[in-house]
């Protein structure tokens, strides 16, 4: 069996086990994906309310606000944010994170080092979004999985 035909087959085992989640599970992983990519490709606008920029406006309000409490506690977690530890509204913790992502360009930095920071914030934004059901080694897994093979591969926002 080739290399290829092997991942081919892990893949096909991550898209059986993604059609098997429950719904609010395959909701949370799209949720952290968009968010990451809202915040990959956000344009720094000090106008502007980053919070209400990057978590998509079709999301329910319950979770809304369980995302907008737990985003700046998570970029502060990883220490994202720990040149602004002084402050404490949520959208100038994330004005900070954003900026210092913005930053983190040139050598110094690896593409697999930011790939790896995106893919682990994306998993943890999952699992607030998913109030604790997603395992991180699975959510991080599917997560991959849904980006390349779903998200990335549509032309339009998704459904899920």
């Amino acid at each position: 069996m080739s290399l290829g035909t092997f991942i081919h087959k892990i893949w096909l085992g991550v898209k059986k086990l993604f059609s098997g989640l429950k719904q609010e599970l395959k909701d949370a992983i799209h949720i952290g994906v968009v968010i990451v990519d809202a915040m990959k490709t956000f344009v720094f606008s000090p106008e502007a309310d980053i919070l209400t920029a990057i978590i998509p406006g079709n999301l329910d309000d319950a979770i809304k606000t369980k995302l907008r409490e737990f985003l700046p506690r998570i970029v502060t977690e990883m220490k994202l944010a720990d040149r602004c530890g002084q402050l404490t509204d949520p959208n100038e913790i994330l004005k900070c994170a954003i900026q210092t992502l913005q930053t983190i360009e040139g050598d110094w930095v690896s593409d697999a080092a930011k790939k790896n920071f995106y893919d682990s914030l994306a998993v943890m934004i999952a699992q607030v979004a998913a109030d604790g059901k997603l395992d991180w080694d699975d959510a991080k897994v599917i997560l991959k999985w849904y980006y390349d093979h779903v998200y990335k591969a549509a032309p339009a926002e998704p459904t899920i």
